[in-house]
């Protein structure tokens, strides 16, 4: 196996020996051969199992050409949009333009078509006709079933027929990618691979062994409720072991999703990481400036993957699944020990965790027979009894990495789960969390303080962070340090009314909390809190939920959170007035705004205050000089 970047071109090809790829892949992303992007993965997987990939990133959409300078591949085209669904990447929550792309050379916007996938698979039609397309990543996947669109505001369908693909892998991918191959290389028409766990097909009819029909596309389109419940059966039944495939009609094709697949095996994790990534991006972006994101996984480890704490506004349930999967510390510390080599290594391992840090195992033993329990969660709104609370193993693999020669520091950046951590009984990880993993600054994400909204997002009352918050200065004062909690929160999530906010702001004065960066609710395609979005319901109980929708209402809950910053003035006094709080429009202790100098001025008979004050403080001032002369005087 040649250690070198895959084919980008005819010239790599040849150095190969290759008259002709056996997959072409297709990514909107720059090439970086690191296994934080997906496509580097899904390649690598395929390589070792002795296929030809080349890989065309960002092609120049608006024709053929860059589709086709490779030739045509043996086997199919594979597409991803990248390591962002493409809307995500080129829209703020407020819907402008974005004007920079950490993951395209230079930093530089613009070099990818919104709704990539669609877009590149009719290049590729239109380029090779008749040819084996299947699409992958996050945006593939979290577009799999008729879905809320909130760049369109309705619902659009599967991505699967806009595509015109024949497959969509949804996931991580390792397993689906390389049966597909084996497939398609044993002559196998596409049209037949419809057994496969992990994927999406169409289908002509519904008879489908053990599975059950969700709301149509139709249906989903013309009632709110009916989305509703669709969302609802897709969440339960993201499960390898007990999820039925599910059907949604589309006119008269029928989407099938099949059973999702098992997670890797910790083996084959270990496998996935082991591979020849050359840990960079192409050398031809170099005269660009290099890729952006880069810089932060460069030298982090990636130590697990799936999530068992099910925020209802992060898809990663829905994509990598609730149960965790953690590479062993053997692979982990081979990675970190090649890590001390590169030249560009300061000493700081950044990171080492998965979607959150201190996951390294399912949450309880039957989830490996039986996976995710299917109408509750392990976290919310209490930790399951069953649920097993243990950072020994983590720990123990975190004083390992501090051991190796080379390696200053080791920091965590992935994210603490706090309600995870503050209910372990042994104090052992969060003090040497405390003492040695955080860098002034441990970023957590409590997201809101009203447990009203808390309910909503499926995270925790708002004194289980307080809880946590105190024991962590606590720790620190012990230890001698002067770190501090820097919290992630969200307006305008589902369920936040002006009051809630008004509440969140509060907290944070009485806190002495001045968050620089606030994240206004992005309604992303396959959350639960999406769904919440659009139709107003509770997708779980179908209740109804305020929705704070309105550009003017969003801004405002937005400008709360950061009610000290002089820009956001007229927006946070007309939100007290909203919420009928202009008592926090004062002097006083707990008010977050001054009054304007005009308001301060008149008082209720509209009279000038500050003229009368200046008279009276004259009147005293003669009273007193009186005084004085009154006295020289006896």
């Amino acid at each position: 196996m040649i250690k070198d970047f895959l084919p980008i071109c005819k010239e790599d090809m040849e150095k190969r020996g290759w008259n002709c790829l056996d997959f072409l892949y297709i990514c909107g992303d720059a090439y970086v051969d690191h296994p934080s992007f997906g496509h580097a993965i899904i390649s690598r997987v395929l390589e070792k199992h002795g296929y030809k990939v080349g890989i065309i990133s960002l092609p120049d959409w608006k024709s053929t050409k860059d589709f086709m300078k490779m030739g045509r591949p043996r086997l199919g085209v594979l597409v991803s949009a990248g390591n962002m669904d493409s809307m995500v990447n080129h829209y703020t929550a407020s819907k402008k333009r974005r004007s920079d792309d950490a993951y395209a050379p230079g930093n530089k916007s613009g070099q990818r078509p919104d709704r990539a996938t669609i877009v590149y698979c009719n290049r590729i039609r239109e380029a090779f006709g008749n040819i084996p397309i299947l699409i992958g990543g996050i945006e593939a996947s979290l577009r799999r079933f008729a879905h809320y669109d909130y760049w369109d505001d309705k619902i659009r369908r599967s991505i699967l027929l806009d595509s015109r693909a024949d497959i969509l892998m949804y996931g991580m991918g390792e397993h689906q990618i390389v049966e597909i191959a084996d497939c398609l290389d044993s002559g196998m028409n596409v049209k037949d691979i419809t057994y496969i766990p992990g994927t999406c097909y169409l289908s002509d009819t519904n008879d489908i062994y053990d599975s059950l029909e969700i709301p149509s596309y139709e249906e989903c389109v013309n009632s709110k409720k009916a989305y509703a419940e669709s969302c609802r059966i897709q969440y339960f039944e993201q499960n390898p072991f007990t999820g039925k495939a599910l059907i949604q009609k589309h006119g008269d094709k029928y989407l099938v999703q099949n059973r999702p697949t098992p997670p890797l095996t910790t083996p084959e994790l270990d496998a996935v990481y082991s591979l020849p990534y050359m840990k960079n991006y192409h050398p031809c972006y170099e005269k660009y400036g290099g890729i952006e994101a880069i810089k932060e996984v460069k030298f982090s480890l990636v130590s697990s993957r799936g999530c068992f704490g099910s925020c209802n506004f992060c898809a990663l349930s829905f994509h990598q699944g609730r149960i965790v999967t953690a590479r062993s510390q053997q692979s982990i510390l081979r990675e970190a020990e090649q890590m001390v080599w590169d030249p560009d290594f300061k000493g700081y391992i950044h990171d080492v965790g998965g979607p959150t840090a201190n996951f390294r195992a399912p949450a309880c033993s039957k989830q490996l027979k039986t996976g995710a329990c299917k109408n509750k969660q392990c976290l919310f709104p209490k930790p399951c009894k069953n649920m097993k609370i243990d950072h020994s193993e983590y720990l123990s693999l975190l004083r390992k990495l501090r051991e190796i020669p080379g390696v200053k520091k080791v920091f965590i950046r992935s994210g603490i789960r706090f309600d995870y951590l503050i209910n372990d009984k042994n104090n052992e990880f969060f003090y040497e969390l405390c003492e040695h993993h955080v860098s002034g600054q441990l970023k957590v994400a409590p997201e809101h303080i009203s447990d009203n909204v808390l309910k909503y997002m499926g995270k925790p009352e708002n004194s289980v962070y307080n809880k946590f918050s105190q024991k962590f200065y606590d720790i620190n004062e012990k230890l001698g340090k002067k770190q501090f909690l820097v919290p992630y929160l969200m307006s305008s999530h589902p369920g936040s009314t002006i009051k809630d906010a008004v509440e969140l702001a509060l907290y944070l004065k009485q806190h002495n909390i001045n968050p620089q960066q606030v994240q206004d609710f992005y309604p992303t395609p396959g959350t639960i809190s999406t769904c919440m979005f659009y139709t107003g319901l509770n997708p779980f109980t179908m209740e109804k939920i305020y929705v704070p929708k309105t550009p003017k209402e969003k801004a405002m809950q937005r400008a709360l959170l950061q009610y000290k910053n002089p820009d956001n003035y007229s927006l946070v006094c007309e939100a007290l007035k909203l919420a009928h709080r202009t008592d926090l429009i004062g002097y006083g202790p707990n008010c977050l705004i001054r009054p304007k100098k005009d308001e301060w001025r008149k008082n209720t008979n509209g009279k000038d205050i500050k003229r009368k004050n200046s008279i009276t403080k004259n009147k005293g001032r003669t009273e007193r000089r009186g005084k004085r002369t009154e006295t020289k005087r006896h």
